[in-house]
């Protein structure tokens, strides 16, 4: 065990019983070219190191190929939804959510998909689970197919997942069903779910320790309860380059957050919202995604080829109404966004973003 701080690495504490397992800046350099591409458990990966041959090798080359074309169709021609900026974004609680929810931005959500569970060695959660949970909870669900891919590893299990849009498909695992709804409105499920699973939820909430304690009143006496999030801003393996585009937009990105009310700093507090709402046992992991293959080892290197695309095909509709809120102009920043994704490409600029896999159990006798 470790005390938690407010930055998250270690110091003052408020969640006193958080397990975080990941290592700091000064043990950067630890994974080598010998890594396997799978993170396989124990404790999380030491931060990237730099490799001087920043190429990838055949195996994540091969991959590359495929990564474009390996996500869920989704047909979102089957809704009607608000046109902006070119994208489409939710009807239901319109405004509530910032990013688009077209089949550009569903093919993103299914590739970033991959990321995580590549992040974690193929897994869908880091939380121990019994065999067969009866009842499981997906927050935030987006295209489903987290919820998709549990139910069918969980046959015996009822999968529910609930988002504001409906862009889920329609051929799905019998024991699994969705159902459009704002997870920040009161819960009114007529029983407990073994485990409530959330991921990339820091666009999502406007009040999260709320959601986090609906989430606790609605979870039977010893359930889990997962979050995977990515924690804002990048940093960088040096000096950063300030200036540079990816630097700049990383100062731009929070500072648009900041004037629109919502942080994507605040991973570093579930720990606390968790230990808030009664939880026990609270692991936090830190895993590592660099920009570009600037980073030694397969696993980084294959993580680093999923993020990147993610992040250069999302680059827009991350961007745009963030900025906005900054005065940029919608073309301003669709010039902007193509001197980033060249920034993400460049294997000289040693940047990397952190994720946290955050899980926690309700107490027996709650």
């Amino acid at each position: 065990m470790v005390e938690y701080a407010e930055d998250g690495t270690g110091g003052s504490s408020r969640a006193s019983n958080v397990a975080q397992q990941h290592v700091l800046p000064s043990h950067i350099g630890r994974m080598t070219d010998d890594d396997r591409i799978s993170w396989g458990g124990g404790s999380a990966p030491s931060l990237p190191s730099i490799d001087d041959d920043p190429r990838m090798d055949d195996d994540a080359m091969s991959i590359t190929d495929s990564v474009r074309s390996s996500t869920m169709s989704v047909d979102s021609t089957l809704y009607h939804f608000v046109e902006e900026n070119g994208r489409t974004y939710h009807k239901y609680k319109q405004g509530r959510y910032f990013l688009p929810n077209d089949s550009a931005e569903q093919e993103r959500l299914d590739l970033q998909h991959q990321l995580f569970c590549l992040t974690i060695g193929g897994k869908l959660n880091l939380c121990p689970l019994p065999k067969s949970p009866k009842r499981v909870l997906d927050i935030a669900t987006g295209t489903g197919i987290w919820a998709i891919e549990f139910a069918s590893q969980y046959p015996d299990t009822e999968v529910v997942g609930t988002d504001l849009s409906p862009i889920q498909p329609h051929y799905l695992p019998e024991n699994c069903r969705f159902e459009i709804d704002d997870t920040e409105d009161d819960w009114t499920y007529s029983e407990p779910f073994s485990f409530i699973h959330g991921r990339a939820l820091l666009s999502c909430f406007d009040n999260p320790s709320r959601v986090v304690k609906q989430a606790y009143d609605n979870l039977e006496p010893g359930g889990y309860i997962e979050f995977q999030d990515a924690l804002f801003p990048m940093y960088w393996v040096g000096e950063p380059p300030r200036e540079s585009a990816l630097y700049r937009w990383n100062e731009l990105l929070m500072e648009g957050l900041r004037r629109i009310g919502r942080s994507w700093s605040n991973v570093v507090n579930y720990p606390r919202y968790f230990e808030e709402a009664g939880f026990e046992n609270i692991v936090d992991r830190r895993f590592y995604w660099p920009t570009s293959p600037w980073a030694k080892g397969k696993y980084f290197k294959t993580v680093a080829m999923y993020f990147q695309e993610d992040m250069c095909s999302g680059m827009e509709a991350i961007s745009m109404k963030v900025l906005q809120a900054t005065g940029m102009t919608p073309e301003e920043i669709k010039a902007f966004c193509e001197e980033v994704r060249r920034d993400f490409r460049d294997t000289n600029l040693h940047a990397y973003l952190t994720v946290s896999f955050i899980y926690a159990r309700k107490p027996l006798d709650k």
